[in-house]
């Protein structure tokens, strides 16, 4: 792999090292750069060093200015307003850039983060025994789009699917099956995704029964004690809710386009022999304490209404576990065990109070610290066109498998109708990568602490800030690529030529990509990403239609235009891939 150092980076240094050579005193001043209107970039962090030296702004910008040569990188710089420099990149510094990246294969010069450690990414945490719905949809692709940026950066990240599959549902499901044994057709004679519309019904039922009759809940939490102490019969049954309820999950991740590998889904189950322990270690610490019979653990800063603390319980009177205890035994193993240096939980915000608690536990006890960190990316809510909460008409939450089927759908409609050589076998398959798309862009688009309206004729626009947008851009210049029988290393690069004004604003955001990908990954940030491959898109468009390709004035001129073209494919592959998204060759 050879990383190739950004245009802003090198600007940067030279700007710092002509600072440094003019101004000793400053020591090692970098200068802010930003993009301008005017210029390629604008260095404004001059103005605010003068002032702390108590100097001439312009005076200083002059002393800079005459100590920069670097005319391979840079064409232009001048002065300007109170002491801002206009800093115009050469051409042929943008083009040996992107030469260099395409060089670079699939990283495309993107360097790994020398600071890489191990992240384990907590998402996509279904339920046994009940349907996925639309509120699991944000947590499978902010997480999955996540793992594959991180990876991406050199990060070692490890999955975790904390599925519920534990606790005293899964009593009251047991108990009202060993009770009612016909309600549930032997596992031989359904699929996957009836197994686990019978378990839901099934569960439902139970739950009704369980808040309306005191003594069946008691038969149901005795059944939990059974559960948790290994009886043989109540463990079968659970094992094989567990097992049914796996065989949907994997269908919805792959309708989703995910990969999701078995040892990855580790439910509440797996931390269950390590609960006791975890009481011991918080009481022992006197990080939790007893009140009222229950283990907790109190915060001076969460109070409730009534101004009083609310606590984190570990431990119940009657000796069962919460949330808490799972929580805070999986933060163990994957620090002691799995070695992580970043715990990364892509929860539902409305579960933000649980984890600020959780995480103050952990930090109190030592599992936290300076060197491994917690973060919960607490994301919003899916809202329907009314901007209520997404439910179907009736007023039940939507099931997530109904959701990407009509989804892909509606794709399917307008890829048929776009289409110009496709078989119905190719239309079926595009309408599949364009639908699944649409629903994740438009989700990984919005900031993931925002809620953001589902509407799928929004989404499956080929106008606007929509995948498909992007997927046909892709698709186009394959078409043109086509078109030309460009060759299968690609087409060169030629740094002598000079840059139309859409060739140099292309080239520059190109060169931008890995320096975005770096901010997006550390900050947990792919809406980030998705900007920059919408605006690569937008100019790619408006370099389309104001630089001619195969009609350029000359061949060498032809050839870099359809180099652009290559590399500006090549990264919205690798971009939208990063995203969990498909980028098909025709539409």
């Amino acid at each position: 792999m050879a990383s190739v150092t950004s245009l802003t980076a090198s600007v940067h240094q030279r700007l710092a090292d002509a600072l440094s050579a003019a101004l000793p005193e400053a020591g090692s001043a970098d200068p802010l750069l930003r993009r301008s209107d005017r210029a390629d970039f604008q260095a404004n962090g001059i103005l605010a060093l003068a002032k702390k030296l108590k100097g001439n702004p312009r005076e200083l910008a002059a002393q800079v200015v005459s100590g920069i040569t670097a005319p391979d990188l840079i064409k232009d710089i001048e002065v300007s307003g109170p002491g801002f420099l206009n800093i115009t990149v050469a051409d042929g510094a943008i083009t040996e850039n992107l030469a260099a990246r395409a060089a670079d294969g699939d990283r495309l010069g993107v360097p790994l983060n020398p600071r890489a450690g191990t992240t384990v990414i907590d998402y996509a945490q279904p339920n046994v025994a009940k349907e996925m719905h639309v509120g699991h949809l944000r947590s499978a692709v902010i997480g999955d789009a996540l793992h594959q940026m991180l990876d991406f950066t050199g990060e070692k990240t490890i999955g975790r699917h904390h599925i519920g599959d534990w606790g005293t549902q899964f009593g009251m499901l047991i108990q009202y099956l060993v009770e009612n044994p016909d309600q549930l057709a032997p596992a031989a004679d359904v699929d996957g995704e009836q197994a686990i519309s019978n378990l839901n019904r099934v569960y439902k039922a139970s739950r009704a029964v369980f808040d309306a009759d005191e003594e069946f809940k008691d038969r149901a939490r005795k059944r939990v004690v059974a559960l948790q102490s290994g009886d043989k019969e109540t463990l079968e049954m659970w094992q094989r809710f567990v097992d049914e309820s796996k065989v949907y999950f994997y269908s919805v991740f792959e309708k989703l386009d995910m990969e999701v590998r078995d040892e990855e889904i580790v439910g509440e189950s797996a931390y269950n022999d390590m609960m006791a322990e975890t009481a011991r270690l918080l009481e022992e610490s006197g990080v939790a304490v007893r009140s009222e019979g229950a283990l907790v653990v109190f915060f001076d800063d969460i109070k409730g209404k009534d101004d009083k603390p609310v606590p984190l319980i570990v431990q119940k009177a009657d000796g069962g576990f919460g949330y808490a205890a799972s929580d805070l035994s999986a933060i163990r193993d994957r620090v002691v065990d799995l070695h992580a240096t970043t715990l990364l939980y892509v929860v539902d915000v409305r579960q933000s109070l649980h984890f600020k608690m959780v995480f103050e536990a952990a930090r109190r006890m030592g599992w936290l610290n300076d060197e491994v960190t917690a973060h919960n990316m607490g994301y919003g809510t899916v809202l329907g066109a009314d901007g209520k909460p997404f439910k179907t008409r009736e007023g039940e939450t939507v099931r997530l498998e109904d959701l990407l089927d009509e989804a892909v759908q509606r794709a399917a409609e307008v890829v048929r109708e776009k289409a110009r050589d496709l078989t119905e076998e190719e239309i079926q398959e595009r309408a599949f990568q364009v639908g699944i798309g649409a629903v994740k862009y438009a989700d990984l688009s919005t900031s993931a602490n925002r809620d953001y309206k589902f509407d799928l004729d929004q989404m499956v626009s080929l106008h606007g800030d929509t995948s498909v947008y992007l997927q046909y851009a892709y698709a186009r210049i394959q078409s043109i690529l086509r078109k030309a029988g460009a060759e299968t290393g690609g087409p060169a690069a030629h740094p002598e030529l000079e840059l139309a004004p859409a060739e140099r604003a292309l080239g520059l955001h190109l060169d931008a990509f890995g320096d975005t990908l770096a901010e997006a990954a550390a900050e947990y940030a792919p809406h980030k990403l998705a900007a920059y491959l919408y605006q690569l898109a937008s100019l790619y468009t408006s370099f389309y239609d104001k630089c001619p390709v195969l009609k350029a004035e000359t061949p060498a001129q032809v050839e870099n235009r359809l180099f652009l073209c290559d590399i500006t494919a090549r990264t919205l592959h690798k971009g939208m891939a990063l995203l969990g998204i498909r980028t098909p060759e025709r539409l």
